[in-house]
């Protein structure tokens, strides 16, 4: 059984890059998705990610979130870094799963971290103006303890409700208006209701009817499954129903997911530690569709490598706002966020590159050493401006950008990032004036399949 347990993962591993779509994401290590698509752009689809480290081989290192998105399922963009664990001032350690929301015309990010000095779980809440971050910490929520794997559920009235649960154990409760804290007479204990309910509820509603999913144990058996209940209440009782997401080959020991209807078909985003080939602490995102009988029951899925597409494999690019800076793990240095030259993407972009070493540097983490295609977004109205790029402090090139006055891209070919975390630097290298005043709006990196190489 370990051997065709071994065999099985080396082929979907040789598989993934030819015609596969199946882990979803494959230049990063990522888990318990939380799929959305917001109501001012019902053509994309918004994934939110917990990040593994690479080779960390624990959940205790895990200390940020990224935001994906995508209008076709195939081409996907990575918004890089959205919230840290240094942004939040009030925790410690283990960023785990989180969800997403759109409420009252802002978008906000509900998580889970340890507290500082007393290490008991929180559920915090940051909020942003766009979807693709970065988020900025709000606190955590008053009235939940120990307030691990959250989950937010907006009904159709606009009544917010809060999901957390842990170690056996799943609450919930109506939240007030400003999202900081639960109303109290609403708290209600679910954990005998889902039978072997271990962590991680999510709520989706379909037919007048509540679905809650979870992970859990048979009993106290790792791996988890995923199970499910229903109720006509968002707050129950819920009436259980069974496994839908059973024991696979490469699963990872936890799973966590979340379901969304984009384009008119339901899918279940989860996760496994196909990309890793089988370590449960280095996961990735998987997806499939999901499917009801005549009764709405949920039909059992079985993970495949087919995913939500045919023989046509994902692509990622890592898309880093220039002016985003510490919020997403890079910096600014010296330089200003401007909104003067019309046509940038995002809040804004980077310029003032006026003095020896201003620069922008962007953070790219990737799972694995691998090839990506590297894009500099820029303008230079007035004339050309002479800069260096670094990427991990090794000179990549010493280039003139030339005069431009709208934004446009430039395309530097084929780079090698390392596993981890990547820092890519563009910077003023002497004092000898450009003629022109270089606005950097963003860095793509294209992930790049080494089949496609002439």
């Amino acid at each position: 059984m370990k051997f065709r347990r071994v065999l099985f993962l080396i082929t979907v591993i040789t598989s993934i890059s030819i015609s596969a779509q199946n882990p979803v994401f494959t230049h990063v290590f990522t888990a318990d998705p939380s799929p959305h698509v917001w109501p001012d752009n019902p053509n994309k689809l918004w994934v939110y990610t917990s990040h593994d480290e690479p080779g960390s081989n624990n959940h205790y290192g895990m200390t940020g979130y990224h935001a994906f998105s995508t209008t076709d399922m195939v081409n996907w963009k990575d918004h890089g870094r959205i919230l840290h664990l240094e942004n939040v001032k009030w925790a410690e350690s283990h960023a785990w799963a989180m969800d997403a929301v759109y409420y009252r015309g802002k978008y906000y990010l509900i998580y889970c971290m340890k507290e500082a000095g007393i290490g008991l779980f929180r559920t915090g809440i940051a909020r942003s103006d766009t979807p693709g971050g970065p988020f900025t910490d709000l606190g955590y929520v008053k009235g939940v303890e120990f307030g691990q794997d959250p989950a937010l559920f907006i009904d159709d009235d606009g009544t917010p409700y809060l999901y957390w649960g842990h170690d056996r154990k799943c609450f919930a409760a109506e939240l007030n208006e400003d999202l900081m804290s639960i109303k109290p007479e609403t708290y209600v204990d679910l954990t005998k209701q889902l039978t072997h309910v271990f962590e991680g509820p999510w709520v989706h509603k379909k037919d007048e009817k509540y679905y809650l999913t979870y992970p859990g144990l048979t009993p106290r058996r790792w791996p988890e499954k995923m199970f499910y209940g229903v109720a006509d209440n968002p707050l129950g009782p819920y009436e259980y129903k069974g496994v839908f997401i059973d024991d696979f080959e490469g699963q990872s020991g936890t799973n966590h997911g979340g379901t969304v209807t984009f384009k008119g078909k339901d899918m279940m985003f989860y996760h496994s530690a196909w990309l890793s080939g089988g370590l449960s602490e280095t996961r990735n995102v998987m997806a499939d569709y999901l499917h009801y009988d005549k009764n709405g029951d949920i039909i059992p899925i079985i993970p495949s490598k087919e995913g939500l597409g045919n023989a046509k494999r994902t692509r990622t690019t890592l898309h880093l706002e220039a002016e985003n800076g510490f919020a997403a793990g890079g910096e600014l240095y010296n330089v200003i966020v401007d909104t003067w030259i019309k046509g940038y993407s995002g809040k804004g972009y980077v310029t003032n590159f006026d003095n020896p070493f201003d620069h922008v540097y962007v953070l790219a983490q990737v799972a694995k050493k691998s090839k990506y295609r590297f894009k500099v977004r820029y303008a230079s109205p007035e004339g050309e401006s002479n800069h260096d790029i670094l990427i991990n402090s090794h000179k990549y090139s010493e280039f003139t950008f030339p005069q431009s006055k709208e934004f446009t891209t430039i395309d530097f070919g084929i780079v090698e990032l390392k596993a981890g975390d990547n820092l890519v630097r563009i910077f003023k290298k002497d004092w000898k004036p450009s003629k022109g005043q270089l606005a950097i709006d963003y860095i793509e990196l294209e992930q790049f399949f080494e089949d496609e190489e002439k």
